[in-house]
């Protein structure tokens, strides 16, 4: 969603398309879930159900990646956590999926990774999802939860809001914060280059089909949660399902880029790839609450429908960065994260 500045590193605007792409697989799906829109088989349920769970991952990775090429310190991490994290917290008060405050989570996770190369990225990544799957073992994870209503019964008291955010929530710390530690691994390696690109592709695309193998293995329902690729509850096969999925579209965006900027129309994704802060937090202010003033979270609408509104919303969010960007460097809420935290 945020993304720390590169120092001295070229931009790969690849990696911007990416993010905004991530911003409308989200848009879809919290349109979705906010306008409680009933489960189908038309092509939309079904395109949405494929971005759900996608979408978010491919943010956190990208997220990753970001770290890795701006160079934080250890302490502007932590600032940058802690604004997000009063930022997500307030946005919850309206829509309580927000992933805002899980960002903040996961940048605390990776501050003791800042410096850490690959491999050991990769083994704190396998050692989060193994962290989660222990916990599974010994906490219910219906814990909290309303499914029928889907409302977290007890999420305003501390022990409801810590097991939310660590365990059970749309984007818990176990084991989402693995896609971070990921995306910060890729970004140690050479994304300009087309070999890179070729391997995210390709391997990305291995690794999600793969993931999809081993919930056919058994016909026990609690091993199927557990092997699944669904998001809820985030099994192992789901952070590779995700990752792979996220590595493929990363390696594409990137490989396609210099075809778009010849045929000049790479800014319609870039510029709003570079202020998804300001459009995440957007999409819930002006575009659910536009929906709410309408009356149509009703669960009146179909998912056609909220599909064409979704992106709707998301190519207005790209003229207007295109607009903003002629008078500005920055998204206004990006803008004021570097004033705030440096």
């Amino acid at each position: 969603m945020t993304k720390i500045e590169t120092k001295g590193v070229p931009r790969l605007h690849g990696l911007d398309a990416a993010r905004f792409l991530a911003f409308c697989g989200m848009v879809l799906v919290n349109f979705r879930i906010a306008a409680a829109v009933a489960p189908g088989t038309d092509w939309a349920s079904v395109m949405i159900d494929s971005l759900e769970g996608r979408a978010a991952a491919l943010f956190v990775v990208l997220a990753g990646i970001g770290v890795t090429l701006g160079k934080p310190t250890p302490g502007l991490m932590i600032r940058r956590a802690a604004f997000l994290f009063v930022i997500g917290v307030v946005n919850m008060t309206i829509f309580d999926a927000d992933i805002l405050h899980f960002y903040a989570l996961y940048f605390l996770v990776a501050v003791p990774f800042l410096s850490s190369g690959s491999r050991t990225l990769w083994i704190g990544a396998i050692g989060v999802v193994a962290a989660s799957v222990l916990v599974h073992g010994v906490i219910e994870y219906d814990t909290g939860w309303d499914w029928d209503a889907l409302i977290y019964t007890d999420l305003w008291t501390v022990p409801g809001f810590l097991r939310n955010a660590i365990f059970n929530g749309w984007h818990p710390v176990l084991p989402w914060a693995a896609f971070l530690l990921i995306g910060m691994a890729l970004g140690r390696s050479d994304l300009g280059a087309r070999c890179t690109q070729h391997r995210l592709i390709l391997w990305g695309l291995a690794a999600a089909l793969f993931a999809l193998v081993p919930q056919f293995l058994t016909q026990d329902p609690d091993l199927q949660a557990l092997l699944g690729t669904e998001s809820i509850p985030p099994g192992p096969f789901y952070i590779m399902a995700g990752t792979g999925t996220a590595c493929a579209i990363i390696g594409l965006t990137l490989k396609l880029m210099p075809a778009l900027d010849r045929l000049r129309v790479s800014p319609v994704l870039t510029a709003p790839g570079k202020q998804t802060l300001t459009l995440y937090v957007a999409h819930i202010l002006i575009g659910m609450g536009t929906l709410e003033e309408l009356g149509l979270l009703d669960g009146s609408l179909t998912a056609p429908q909220i599909t064409w509104i979704g992106l709707g919303f998301a190519a207005t969010t790209s003229i207007f960065a295109l607009l903003w960007f002629r008078l500005f460097r920055r998204g206004p809420l990006e803008a004021i994260m570097r004033k705030v935290t440096g």
